[in-house]
């Protein structure tokens, strides 16, 4: 899962990146408004982690013009103001959620997995794609309800199909979302772990999840669904401007 957290407070920002990241979150940052339209642009973000008070522009007109943009990225604005109306015109602009500071880290990761879970059409707690299952909290896979042990980045990868589910991903998007820019291997590797995966997935009894694109990349899709490629989507990548 990919997250943009734009926050100018250097401590703030560093003490969420590192919740986000213990989390197995990529994190990429922003210190002003202008920034961060300009990465939601160009980058596939899962979500924006937005402060209301920034220092070129509110965060509400953040929202305002990602929405103008049609940009339909999910939104959790952190908010040091407890009065109702300053949520309520958040919602308005188009804002997914509110969270009051200070808050819990563990509440935050919470809300966060919550409100992309819904955004990609996942209604329940966990992801279900045919007999797959996968646990977006405890990062448990299933498939018919026995367990499925991957290693952390055989997850990644398949928490971003899933969460993609339909959509073409390339080689370039997985390294991006897995090393977020930074001491990015060869893109051969991410070959090897869909090779692993579909091993691990074909023994447990879920085979023919993840399809080949010939020349684009990888998709998961539903089993004996046919493959359905969402239009104008490959999975944008690009380089991170991580938290340290």
């Amino acid at each position: 899962m990919r997250v943009l957290l734009v926050e100018d407070d250097t401590i703030v920002a560093r003490g969420v990146a590192l919740a986000l990241k213990a989390a197995t979150m990529i994190v990429d940052t922003a210190d002003t408004g202008e920034e961060a339209l300009e990465l939601a642009r160009l980058y596939d973000y899962d979500i924006v982690v937005l402060d209301l008070m920034l220092p070129d522009m509110e965060g509400y007109e953040v929202v305002r013009r990602l929405r103008a943009a049609r940009l339909e990225t999910p939104v959790l604005i952190l908010s040091g103001l407890t009065r109702p109306q300053a949520k309520v015109r958040g919602f308005g602009m188009g804002a997914d959620d509110c969270i009051t500071k200070p808050f819990d880290q563990q509440e935050l990761v919470a809300r966060i997995q919550a409100i992309v879970r819904r955004a990609k059409g996942f209604s329940q707690p966990t992801l279900s794609v045919g007999p797959l299952t996968l646990n977006l909290g405890s990062r448990e896979v299933l498939v018919d309800g026995r367990a499925v042990h991957l290693t952390g980045k055989e997850y990644a990868v398949l928490e971003l199909l899933t969460l993609r589910k339909g959509i073409v991903l390339t080689k370039e998007a997985f390294l991006n979302h897995l090393y977020g820019g930074m001491d990015e291997p060869e893109v051969k590797i991410i070959d090897v772990f869909i090779c692993k995966l579909r091993k691990k997935l074909a023994s447990a009894g879920a085979a023919e999840l993840i399809g080949t694109v010939w020349g684009r990349g990888y998709v998961l899709r539903e089993p004996n669904g046919g493959l359905r490629v969402s239009p104008g989507s490959d999975g944008r990548g690009g380089p991170a401007n991580a938290a340290a």
